[in-house]
């Protein structure tokens, strides 16, 4: 598929993995979402939390910012841990979550300076990541209370939640109207299928931000872990962490994880890209580029308690995270502390500063066509 054209055309609908392919084995039937009240804003608007379950995997989700606040799978022995970082309050969350568990958008990641073109127009976006802008701005996705409706369909259970952008918020062009669904199905797969539409071009770039540990959230550094990331390219950065518009070979490079290793074997090298992000925080270009189903792109294992996460997606890219930016000030679900490294991220995306690199997969999106995209996660022991 030609590489600059959009997850527009992709049958996210069809997720193209079914989920006996995808799915461990323990099948079962549990109950369908549960709602309750989980906090108010400052304004007075209520925060709920869904509880859902299904195929052995249990899952919190939040109405403010979609947030996935926590998730629980069963290692080897049977026994459950929640694999996700957050908070057990929505004071914290509005505080200073580092995105924790949060729906990404109107674009994930960076734009440098906030600035780019679009159509012959200069457009500026909210800056708040030194000069540029990161995940849509002060208050992009992860912070708007979003509509959710719950849904049980065959053996699957889910939510849909909607979020209507405004032209203009954020700086961002065009009324952006947004459907995300997260299913979990009877395997207890969690499948994410975004979609949106506008009324005026834009630029659109949605992920997921779950911080995952898979010994368990608060368990400690998960430079044990071993990855395994279907990339022979990333994208290098320049200090601010925006890409330089090449696609380097990872090949010779602490970057390099074709082959599964553990996290932490190269992540203390004296390489400049380590340097600038104090730690991994960089996109991989994924070898079979945009996809219209979902392909294998990415294995997490824990090897001290089994759990492993398998994920497939239509992105082209995945921006791998090491967590470097916890420093031991945040207090998670579990009571303990956030340090640096203790978490991971594993956002599925088009690439960063995509409008201002011609080269890049183009990330825009124009009135009479739909954004799709979709990222599965597949959990086992």
């Amino acid at each position: 598929m030609d590489m600059s054209r959009r997850t527009v055309i992709a049958g996210a609908a069809a997720a193209g993995i079914t989920a006996a392919t995808i799915g461990s084995a323990h099948a079962t039937g549990d109950r369908t979402p549960v709602k309750s009240l989980f906090g108010r804003l400052a304004d007075g608007t209520k925060v709920y939390s869904w509880s859902l379950a299904n195929g052995g995997t249990r899952m919190k989700v939040l109405s403010y910012g979609g947030v996935v606040q926590s998730l629980e799978i069963p290692d080897r022995r049977g026994h459950y841990a929640n694999v996700s970082l957050g908070f057990d309050n929505i004071e914290d969350y509005v505080a200073g979550s580092p995105y924790f568990g949060a729906l990404i958008g109107r674009y994930g990641n960076r734009i440098g300076k906030g600035q780019f073109t679009l159509d012959g127009k200069a457009y500026q976006v909210n800056v708040n990541d030194g000069a540029n802008s990161l995940h849509g701005g002060a208050k992009g996705f992860d912070k708007r209370v979003w509509d959710v409706e719950p849904f049980t369909k065959g053996s699957d259970v889910g939510l849909h939640l909607y979020y209507t952008s405004v032209d203009g918020e954020m700086g961002y062009p065009g009324t952006l109207k947004v459907k995300v669904t997260y299913t979990l199905t009877k395997y207890g797969d969690w499948r994410i299928d975004y979609a949106a539409t506008t009324d005026k071009a834009t630029v659109v770039n949605l992920t997921s931000h779950v911080y995952w540990n898979l010994a368990g959230e608060g368990s400690g550094t998960i430079e044990n872990h071993e990855l395994k990331i279907d990339a022979s390219r990333y994208t290098p950065v320049d200090s601010g962490l925006i890409p330089t518009g090449e696609l380097a070979p990872v090949a010779g490079t602490p970057f390099d994880f074709r082959r599964s290793k553990r996290i932490g074997e190269d992540l203390r090298e004296p390489h400049q890209q380590l340097l600038y992000g104090k730690g991994i925080d960089h996109n991989w270009v994924l070898d079979k580029g945009i996809s219209p189903r979902p392909e294998w792109i990415a294995t997490l294992k824990d090897p001290s308690f089994g759990r492993t996460l398998r994920m497939a997606s239509t992105e082209p890219g995945l921006q791998f995270y090491s967590g470097n930016f916890l420093d031991g000030t945040l207090v998670g679900t579990g009571g303990r502390t956030y340090r640096q490294g203790d978490a991971l991220c594993l956002e599925t995306q088009h690439f960063p500063d995509s409008p201002n690199k011609p080269s890049f997969p183009s990330t825009v999106l124009r009135p009479g066509q739909t954004y799709r995209s979709t990222t599965i996660h597949s959990f086992s022991r």
